[in-house]
């Protein structure tokens, strides 16, 4: 997978996270709970990217 597609999938899922995250500004517990579990998702993500860029740097 391709830093580019895992950067944009990181970017779709912040922003279905939006609604959530407004929800939860109301008041929605579960909501946030949803909110939590995408910021997690996207923390992944982020590492992975991590670890990709880094890789792709020491194989050039």
């Amino acid at each position: 997978m391709s830093v580019e597609s895992m950067v944009q999938g990181m970017i779709d899922a912040l922003n279905e996270a939006l609604g959530d995250a407004a929800k939860h500004d109301r008041g929605n517990s579960a909501a946030g709970t949803r909110v939590r579990k995408a910021m997690q998702g996207c923390k992944n993500v982020a590492q992975d990217v991590r670890k990709q860029v880094q890789s792709d740097k020491n194989s050039r």
